[in-house]
């Protein structure tokens, strides 16, 4: 690929999109039957499925803490989620993407309510392309959420950063491997706009960090509004189910009754 790219000059990035324009982003939620919370989210091309067990009992039992619930992510890439295949198992970078999740979940969700327990969160990244960090920390915040976990707020998540002398938001990984980039993953609960999780690769002067900073908490107020409707379509569909199911069994007794009726008669 012609890595002479001028954004400035063509004023759209690679893709097509704005500098200030995120890649389309859907999330579904209750995807996973057997879970108490779950949700399916995609991202661009990044397609993450999350799902949340507990509060359980803590295993081993030496790692329980008596004034919190522990709360332990398990972040793992499929062997077929990017180009040049991954080796199966866990290696340091989804240790190290594990632990910063599991941090910013921690202050979301109430876990002083829930002491000597855990709380289990499983994101699986089945397709990937940039941004696969704040992608499942988006996802398990809304499988959090489904679950119905007590939480002070979900936490919404974003990539900004630095591409061909252009701050831009949600970078994908022709933006990521350019010759000046900057990638900072961001993540906030929205409501109060406390940082999460923040952390850069690259370098930029005082004034780009804080044009980005404001690009990225709007980018990341723009993903919670997606992460509120997908948990307001699950609550309308199971309503809409449920009045459908009243009505059906309305219907039932009525030809039952008529059927009895016309027996009494005779």
């Amino acid at each position: 690929m012609d890595r002479k790219i001028d954004y400035k000059k063509t004023k759209k990035r690679l893709d097509g999109r704005k500098m200030d324009e995120t890649r389309p982003l859907s999330i579904k939620t209750g995807v996973i039957e057997n879970a108490d919370g779950s949700a399916y989210l995609e991202w661009g091309q990044n397609k993450i499925y999350a799902a949340v067990y507990g509060p359980r009992e803590v295993l081993p039992k030496h790692s329980a803490d008596p004034l919190r619930s522990v709360i332990k992510v398990e972040y793992r890439m499929t062997s077929f989620s990017v180009p040049q295949r991954k080796r199966p198992g866990p290696n340091r970078r989804d240790q190290e993407i594990s632990k910063v999740l599991g941090e910013a979940l921690s202050r979301a969700v109430f876990v002083e309510q829930f002491p000597n327990t855990e709380i289990g969160v499983y994101v699986e990244v089945v397709d990937a392309n940039a941004g696969s960090r704040v992608a499942c920390l988006t996802a398990a915040s809304v499988a959090l959420a489904d679950a119905g976990m007590p939480m002070r707020d979900m936490v919404a998540a974003t990539g900004v950063g630095k591409a061909y002398g252009e701050l831009v938001i949600d970078l994908n990984k022709d933006e990521e491997d350019a010759p000046d980039a900057v990638d900072i993953p961001i993540a906030i609960l929205p409501n109060s706009e406390e940082i999460v999780l923040l952390q850069m690769d690259g370098l930029l002067t005082r004034k780009e960090w804080d044009a980005i900073a404001k690009l990225g908490i709007k980018g990341c107020k723009q993903v919670y509004e997606i992460q509120k409707k997908a948990l307001v379509e699950k609550f309308e569909l199971s309503e809409a189910k449920g009045k459908s199911q009243v009505a059906k069994e309305k219907t039932v007794k009525k030809k039952t009754v008529k059927k009895t009726v016309k027996k009494v008669k005779k």
